[in-house]
């Protein structure tokens, strides 16, 4: 097997959009951002031993969060999500939202059905500036980790904007 270039396009991020009726979350893939990178934000512990010339460093943990960017545009579940977020300054458990990461490059297809491997994690919408262009009106911020990260699988409609998870058993 000869090795492929993984390209960022080969990542969708899928942000879960409140739905109509209690606890039901749609999951739209996030589009027209300009920007969704994501720092792990590793958590070291580091210590030296008196009989050792060297330290030692331990990964103990992660918290991950992913900035965002995106020029404004209607009828965007996503982007009406976050803006409705920032206008009303949503506080607490509110402002917690789920992002599934797929990773096209890893699928099954089965009768038909293609899966892909996913990650699910909830984050807290953290808004930071909106209206930084004369261009468009814009929004930026950090999503930050508010929970433990689910493997799993999803499925995608024909167009890949709506994402359905299953968690791994």
């Amino acid at each position: 097997m000869s090795e492929i270039l993984v390209k960022r396009s080969d990542k969708l991020a899928f942000y879960g959009v409140p739905a109509e009726g209690v606890g039901t979350i749609a999951y739209h893939r996030m589009r027209s951002f300009t920007d969704s990178s994501t720092s792990k934000n590793a958590k070291e512990y580091n210590r030296q031993y008196m009989d050792e010339d060297f330290e030692r460093t331990d990964l103990i943990g992660f918290s991950p969060s992913m900035a965002y960017g995106f020029d404004q545009y209607t009828d965007n579940p996503v982007h009406d999500d976050i803006v409705a977020l920032t206008d009303s300054e949503t506080l607490g458990t509110a402002a917690i939202r789920s992002i599934i990461i797929v990773d096209l490059t890893d699928f099954t297809t089965v009768e038909e059905i293609t899966t892909y491997a996913a990650r699910k994690r909830d984050f807290t919408v953290i808004p930071d500036s909106e209206g930084d262009s004369t261009d468009a009106y814009t929004y930026s911020g950090t999503l930050k980790s508010n929970g433990a990260m689910a493997k799993g699988t999803v499925v995608l409609d024909a167009d890949k904007k709506i994402a359905t998870f299953t968690a791994a058993a």
